[in-house]
C-alpha cells in the first residue's frame, strides 16, 4: 500500500473583485487542483482539510495570511506535497520563490501546477519552474510600467489620480471640487502665516478659530476633525494643489482644477518657509535623531515627541507631551524634558543594569535555566552593554531598538519594558528632576546615584576667572575696565564671575568631577549675589550643604 502523502491546496486571486460570488476564482482554482489530486489517489495522494486561500493579495508579495500558515504546517511537518493551479498563484517574484523553495527543500517537500505538469524533485523540472516564473515576474514589472506611464502621463495633464482630497476639495466624479467652507479656512491658514510668520503660532491661532483637520468617512468610521499639528500645517502650506497645479516627482504642471490660493501669495508663503527653514549642518542627521522616538510615553498614556529649540547656532532637543503640540500653552501635568540629558540617563541606568550580574539575574529570573543557558545569556548581556556605551550613533540606535520595547515617565518613576532572549521584562528606574535655567534636568535616584556629568560651561568660568587673576596679578596697572576690554565682555560680568578663582578647593573638584548640584550651572550664577569669600558661605550658598 502508497505511503500517504498529505496534500496541501494554495489558491490565491490579486483582486477581490468578484470574491463575493457564491463560486468564485479561489473556488474555481480549488476545485481543480481536488480533480487532480483526485487522479493521483493510488499514489496515496490525500486532501487537507486546511483552506490556504488568499483573495485580493498581489502575488508579488510574501506578506500572505494564508501562505504565511501553509510555510508554517510544512515546517510542523503537516505538509507532504503543495498543489497550485498555475504556478503563478504560488509567486511572481524570483526571489521569494527561492524562499520558498528553500523552506521546500528543509522538508523535502515538492509542489505540483495542475495546469503545468512538472515535477520540482528533479533539475529539468526546476529549469522549468524558474523559465514560468522569470516569465510571470517580467509581466508583472511590464503591468507596473505601463501603471507608472499612466500615471505620469495624466499627471502632465493636471489630472488629480485620486487618493484623499485635501482639505479644501471635496472628490466628484474622480476631479477635485473646490469646497467653499474648507476653502475660506485654507486662505485663513495662509495669510495667517504671512502675518505671524510663525507655524505654531498660526496653531494657536486656528485652534482658537476653531480651525480642524478635514472630516472623513472611512468604513463607516470618522476620521479627521482633530486641531492642526505642525506636520498638517507644513505639508498644508506646501501643497500645490492649492495653487492649482499638479506635483509628479517633484515638477509641477497646470492642473485641471481650481486654485484656492492666489499665485502671488503662494510664492510668499513658499519665500518665506524657505526663509525659516533650519540649515542643515550635515549630510545626514544620524546624531541629531532623538533616540526614544515612537516608543517613550507618559503617564496618561500621551507620547512624548521630539521638539527642539534653538538660541544662536546651537539646537536644543527636547521630548515633550504630544498634547503640548496642540495646546503649547497647556503646561499642566505635561512633560518637557531635554532629550540629551534623559536618554544618557536612561542608558546610564541600563547600562550599570546589565554591567550588575546579581541585578539583571534578579529581573530576568534564573529559575529553569542551565548552566549553558546562563553562560549565553551572560555573553549576550554583557555584548549589549557594551553596545549601549558606543560612541557610533548608529549602532546606539540599533542596540535600543533591538533591546528596549517601551518607555512610560511617571512622577518619580521611568518605567523600561526590555527584550532579553524573547523574553519581555518590566524594571523600574527612580528619578528626580531639577530646575535648570527654563529646562529640567533629569537624575535617575537619588543624588548620590546621578551619573557624573561635568558642565562645560561651569567649568570653563572657572578656568577664565583663574586666567583672569593671574593676569591681575602679573600686569601692572591691571583694572577692570582694561581687562574687559581685553576680554571684548562687560566689565559687571569680570566683577561676577571674577570671584570664582577663589572657591573652595572642594568645590572646584567637585564642578570637575561632575559632582556639584543639579541646579548649579552657568545661568544660576548669573542669578547669584556676589560670591562670598568664606568657603563655608560659599558652600551653602552653591548647595553644597543641603
Amino acid at each position: 500500500m502508497s505511503k500517504r502523502v498529505h496534500c496541501a491546496i494554495y489558491t490565491r486571486k490579486s483582486t477581490d473583485e468578484g470574491l463575493e460570488q457564491d463560486f468564485n476564482s479561489l473556488d474555481a482554482q480549488r476545485e481543480a487542483c481536488e480533480a487532480y489530486i483526485q487522479s493521483q489517489k493510488g499514489l496515496g495522494w490525500v486532501i487537507l482539510k486546511t483552506h490556504y486561500d488568499d483573495g485580493g493579495i498581489s502575488g508579488g508579495t510574501m506578506e500572505r495570511p494564508a501562505l504565511k500558515t501553509l510555510l508554517l504546517d510544512i515546517k510542523n511537518g503537516k505538509v507532504d506535497l503543495v498543489v497550485v493551479y498555475k504556478v503563478d498563484r504560488l509567486t511572481r517574484s524570483l526571489t521569494d520563490f527561492a524562499r520558498i523553495i528553500e523552506t521546500f527543500d528543509e522538508r523535502d517537500i515538492s509542489f505540483v501546477s495542475v495546469t503545468q505538469q512538472f515535477n520540482t524533485a528533479n533539475s529539468m523540472g526546476r529549469l522549468t519552474l524558474n523559465v514560468l516564473l522569470s516569465f510571470a515576474q517580467f509581466e508583472r514589472e511590464v503591468t507596473a510600467e505601463r501603471i507608472r506611464d499612466k500615471i505620469a502621463a495624466s499627471k502632465k495633464k493636471g489630472m488629480w489620480m485620486g487618493g484623499l482630497p485635501p482639505i479644501g476639495y471635496d472628490a466628484v466624479d474622480k476631479k477635485l471640487i473646490v469646497n467653499d467652507a474648507e476653502a475660506r479656512n485654507v486662505q485663513t491658514l495662509f495669510q495667517l502665516y504671512l502675518e505671524k510668520k510663525s507655524v505654531p503660532q498660526v496653531i494657536i491661532a486656528a485652534t482658537k478659530r476653531g480651525i480642524l483637520t478635514k472630516k472623513r468617512r472611512y468604513n463607516g468610521r470618522q476620521t479627521g476633525g482633530i486641531p492642526l499639528t505642525r506636520g498638517h500645517l507644513y505639508q498644508l502650506l506646501r501643497n500645490p494643489i492649492y495653487a492649482g497645479r499638479v506635483q509628479h516627482k517633484g515638477k509641477c504642471y497646470p492642473g485641471q482644477h481650481d486654485a484656492i490660493i492666489d499665485q502671488r501669495i503662494w510664492d510668499d508663503v513658499q519665500r518665506q518657509l524657505d526663509q525659516q527653514a533650519p540649515k542643515r549642518q550635515s549630510a545626514h542627521n544620524v546624531q541629531q535623531a532623538c533616540l526614544f522616538i515612537g516608543f517613550i510615553y507618559d503617564e496618561t498614556g500621551d507620547r512624548l515627541c521630539p521638539s527642539h529649540a534653538r538660541k544662536g547656532r546651537r539646537r536644543y532637543l527636547y521630548y515633550i507631551s504630544k498634547r503640548l503640540v496642540h495646546e503649547p500653552g497647556n503646561t499642566e501635568n505635561s512633560w518637557r524634558l531635554p532629550a540629551r540629558e534623559l536618554e544618557k540617563t536612561i542608558i546610564h541606568g541600563l547600562t550599570n543594569l546589565l554591567k550588575d550580574e546579581w541585578q539583571w539575574m534578579r529581573v530576568i529570573g534564573s529559575a529553569a535555566r542551565t548552566p549553558d543557558d546562563l553562560k549565553r545569556m551572560k555573553a549576550h548581556i554583557g555584548e549589549l552593554a557594551n553596545r549601549l556605551e558606543a560612541s557610533d550613533p548608529a549602532e546606539k540606535q540599533q542596540v535600543i531598538k533591538d533591546l528596549i520595547m517601551k518607555i512610560v515617565i511617571t512622577p518619580g518613576t521611568i518605567k523600561v519594558q526590555i527584550k532579553i532572549a524573547s523574553a519581555l521584562h518590566d524594571i523600574s528606574l527612580p528619578f528626580h528632576t531639577k530646575r535648570r535655567g527654563v529646562e529640567s534636568k533629569v537624575i535617575i535616584g537619588g543624588k548620590k546615584d546621578a551619573p557624573a556629568s561635568p558642565d562645560e560651561k561651569l567649568v570653563g568660568l572657572i578656568q577664565r576667572s583663574q586666567q583672569w587673576w593671574r593676569w591681575f596679578t602679573e600686569t601692572p596697572n591691571a583694572s577692570i575696565k582694561s581687562l574687559a576690554k581685553r576680554e571684548a565682555i562687560d566689565a559687571s560680568d569680570i566683577t561676577r564671575y571674577l570671584p570664582l578663582a577663589f572657591l573652595a578647593p572642594e568645590i572646584v573638584k567637585a564642578i570637575l568631577e561632575g559632582r556639584q548640584p543639579a541646579e548649579l550651572n552657568a545661568e544660576r550664577l548669573r542669578q547669584l549675589t556676589p560670591i562670598p569669600a568664606d568657603w563655608g558661605a560659599q558652600k551653602q550658598l552653591l548647595g553644597f550643604v543641603s
